[in-house]
């Protein structure tokens, strides 16, 4: 019997299949669905005949989407009365210290939506005032007329006791509001109020939209064991993903880290910069012999404390679309013209897009496009990219080649934020290039960055999916205990470490792993007195190993 596994990543344009067949790989791309993600992924499994394959492993940016363009659910949040200030108030770190007017993230939650409830639990977990019933029994009705479809959950110190949580937990089940509820005891079990909040808080916000995506999805698969990419570069059942949809923010980029990962290991480099462009966005990521994750990652603006691989991404692909802006001069996204309708080359749209502008300078071929089954009509192209020279009086080859260096330009940016604005020498490492147009800008990035080797791999067009398909099934348990070095005593950490450990154990084998085949990674966060930030590091069972003589 065959061992078989489908990869899909599901990008804004294109969502792309590897097929794992004991030894062999079979590849297959189809425009994606915008409205609905799952009717791509049912056509390509048809398209394989392989609707019923065992195991299907998703990477998805439904999650990232519905939270950039805020259409995730109507939420409410509960939270210790005194703190329901938590959300706007934030941290006192400017991302522009000089910008005297920045505009603050567009809050998820209405301020009519916030509750306090009477309740106290100390730093240490114990309880100083006990949760008021009453209190709760009044935000409850509260909640019935409010219309909200999703509520958060975070008290203060719940980390530490997560009772008054579980109480308002249960007691919302009971009613049964047909709400969709993130706990923050469950979802991240971490100190620093702020962005325990704004996780838990983005994980209600995506939360009913991955559920009904997933959940429809799985009606349609109901034969395969779904699995979801994690923005870690792990994989999670769909069940979890349901659950806590917010570990999946960076679903997508992170199975093409993981695969350019592999792939260049297999090449002899593991000092690598990753360099993904598809047809939406580009996705940079820097490995200096690992994948480089982190905790404290912020997209558009919100904190979300999360295991994440560390990804920069800039609105620069092949369905960018290039315009003339306010000051006269050419520009290239973040818009993009995405599937529907398309690069003027497509057929439908009229706007000059990067791939119009690579298929009039024939760096794309026409007739090979979509491996022979769509054909590109240039003298769109050409009529859409001369619209927009005539207003620079540029002809098409030259306006062409103005939108292919502004693009570079942006993904040179970003190249060098991951690189040179981290203290890492560009020289050092090799440009792993894919998605569908990440070869073709590569040689003129590596260049220009003065990086001495471009590695493409054979399919470079679905290596996302790949890295999806071959990740491992992941799980992270978490506990804050705040221990000064004077009360560091190494044999009751690793004491700590049990309960998460049988967890993760149970978990993992309720999924059908054996646990000869499950891998522990014990991890620490340290950091000096006065420091306000960690640094994560392995606690080994041997303390010889952690502390040498």
């Amino acid at each position: 019997m065959k061992s078989e596994r489908i990869g899909i990543d599901c990008g804004g344009t294109f969502t792309d299949f590897i097929l794992i067949s004991d030894n062999t790989f079979e590849v297959h791309k189809i425009l994606s669905n915008a409205e609905d993600p799952s009717i791509a992924i049912v056509n390509g499994l048809t398209d394989l005949n392989k609707l019923d394959i065992e195991t299907i492993a998703h990477g998805t940016t439904v999650a990232t989407n519905t939270l950039l363009e805020r259409k995730g659910a109507k939420t409410g949040l509960i939270t210790t009365k005194g703190f329901e200030d938590v959300l706007s108030i934030g941290r006192q770190n400017r991302s522009s210290l000089y910008d005297l007017n920045q505009d603050k993230p567009k809050p998820l939650i209405l301020e009519s939506n916030i509750w306090g409830i009477t309740e106290r639990i100390d730093k240490n977990g114990n309880i100083i005032y006990e949760l008021d019933g009453e209190n709760l029994d009044e935000i409850i009705e509260s909640i019935k007329s409010s219309g909200i479809d999703s509520i958060a959950v975070s008290l203060l110190f719940s980390f530490q006791n997560s009772l008054h949580e579980d109480f308002i937990n249960q007691k919302l089940s009971e009613i049964d509001l047909n709400l969709y509820k993130s706990i923050s005891s469950q979802v991240l079990p971490e100190f620093r109020e702020y962005e325990r909040t704004s996780t838990v808080v983005v994980n209600s916000y995506v939360g009913p939209i991955i559920d009904k995506y997933l959940g429809n999805l799985e009606g349609k698969i109901e034969n395969s064991n779904l699995r979801i990419m994690q923005s870690s570069g792990g994989a999670i059942s769909s069940k979890q993903a349901r659950n806590q949809p917010v570990r999946t923010m960076l679903s997508g980029p992170a199975g093409g880290v993981v695969g350019s990962f592999w792939i260049s290991q297999l090449a002899g480099f593991d000092h690598i910069i990753t360099l993904d462009m598809g047809g939406t966005s580009t996705d940079v990521s820097l490995c200096p012999g690992e994948i480089q994750k982190s905790t404290q990652t912020k997209i558009d603006g919100l904190p979300i404390s999360v295991p994440m691989i560390d990804i920069v991404t800039v609105g620069a692909g092949g369905g960018s679309i290039a315009y003339i802006d306010s000051g006269n001069s050419l520009s290239v996204g973040p818009e993009s013209a995405s599937s529907n309708p398309g690069p003027a080359c497509y057929g439908v749209g009229t706007k000059p897009t990067v791939t119009d502008a690579n298929f009039v300078l024939e760096r794309v071929s026409g007739d090979y496009f979509l491996g022979g089954r769509m054909q590109l009509n240039k003298s769109r192209s050409a009529a859409a990219l001369g619209v927009l020279g005539d207003q620079l009086d540029l002809n098409t080859t030259e306006i062409s080649l103005g939108v292919l260096k502004v693009v570079n330009s942006n993904m040179e940016r970003a190249v060098r934020k991951v690189s040179l604005e981290r203290g890492y020498d560009p020289r050092d490492f090799t440009l792993v290039a894919f998605g569908g147009s990440g070869p073709i800008h590569s040689c003129e990035l590596a260049s220009e960055l003065s990086i001495p080797r471009v590695l493409v791999p054979q399919y470079p067009g679905v290596l996302s999916a790949l890295g999806v398909a071959i990740a491992d099934v992941e799980k992270d348990y978490v506990q804050t205990i705040m221990l000064g070095e004077e009360k560091f005593d190494y044999d009751s950490i690793q004491k700590l470490y049990e309960p998460m450990k049988e967890n993760g154990l149970y978990d993992l084998e309720q999924e059908g792993f054996k646990q000869s085949d499950i891998i522990i990674q014990k991890l620490l966060d340290v950091r000096y007195r006065g420091q306000s930030f960690e640094l994560t590091i392995e606690c080994p069972d041997d303390e010889k190993k952690f502390i040498p003589d």
